[in-house]
């Protein structure tokens, strides 16, 4: 049977709204993510545009898991991707200028304690 009473076309019709709403979030949420994973792929890009546009990116998918448009969990797993790709790109920072000294190297195991 079709979808005759009132409250039925009634709910579906907010269906649909609801759809179109909720997929241009998506749209949103992805395009900036492209956005951000460009901007942290290009070398030439400056650190802070490289943060800035993965900031909106994750604030994109807070709005969204927010809403309910995405499970929260999906937008952690995302929110998790960039910024793991965002930290990888800070720590490949260019080496210092010359002529600097940098601070020696410790070792990772603790001195050994003599009695």
């Amino acid at each position: 049977m079709a979808k005759r009473t009132a409250s039925a076309k009634k709910q579906a019709r907010s269906g649909a709204k609801r759809y179109a709403r909720n997929r241009a979030t998506r749209s949103e949420v992805k395009t900036l993510i492209v956005k951000a994973r460009k901007s942290l792929a290009d070398a030439g890009a400056e650190s802070s545009a490289r943060t800035e546009s993965t900031v909106e990116a994750l604030r994109a998918l807070d709005r969204a898991a927010s809403k309910r448009v995405l499970h929260r969990n999906n937008a952690a797993r995302r929110k998790s991707r960039l910024a793991r790709q965002l930290a990888k790109v800070a720590t490949a920072a260019p080496a210092p200028a010359k002529g600097k000294k940098s601070a020696p190297a410790r070792s990772a195991a603790p001195a050994a304690k003599k009695k």
